[in-house]
């Protein structure tokens, strides 16, 4: 366990410095790749599942998206950008979103068809498809890189949604970290 927690360190810190030097990562990393899939999937769900429905068009300032809007995009991207720059495909999903961003049900049944599709897609990459450089918007890398390019994304927009649930003054689903 240590040697694995220690690889997803090293691997974290080095991304870009790894990505430069064209470094092909040891096949254990997807592990690591799975498990952010997972903990990007139970975050967003903790996120949809705990705030009231009738708050999910509620913004937190004016020119941010409104919570629904925040979580559809932060699960979306991950569909859109595995596709589009992983597997050079269209992307999967064609989400009705005039049901989806009034819904706890459609908002919660889309996120876990995107993060099932993202998990079994990262599952079937071959390990040289992973080696394989492309341009993510306009850097260059490997693409088992942007899996962690997503995580980075995922995580970041995830984290604007705090302040909907402060807004409310209630606690935002706790962090699974600590």
């Amino acid at each position: 366990m240590r040697s694995v927690v220690t690889l997803a360190i090293v691997a974290m810190t080095a991304s870009p410095l790894a990505a430069q030097r064209g470094l092909v990562l040891p096949p254990e990393y997807k592990d690591i790749q799975a498990d952010k899939l997972d903990a990007q999937h139970r975050l967003l769900g903790a996120m949809v599942d705990s705030m009231p429905e009738r708050l999910y068009r509620d913004r937190a300032t004016p020119v941010q998206r409104d919570f629904a809007e925040q979580i559809y995009h932060a699960a979306s991207s991950v569909g859109f950008i595995a596709a589009r720059f992983i597997f050079d495909a269209p992307s999967p999903f064609n989400a009705d979103t005039a049901k989806m961003l009034n819904s706890k049900e459609e908002l919660r049944a889309f996120v876990n068809e995107v993060f099932e599709w993202a998990h079994g897609a990262l599952e079937d990459q071959p390990d040289e498809d992973r080696s394989m450089n492309v341009t993510l918007f306009g850097n260059n890398m490997p693409k088992w890189q942007i899996w962690d390019e997503i995580h980075q994304h995922t995580i970041w927009t995830t984290g604007a949604l705090v302040a909907n649930f402060r807004k409310h003054g209630m606690a935002p689903p706790g962090f699974s970290f600590f």
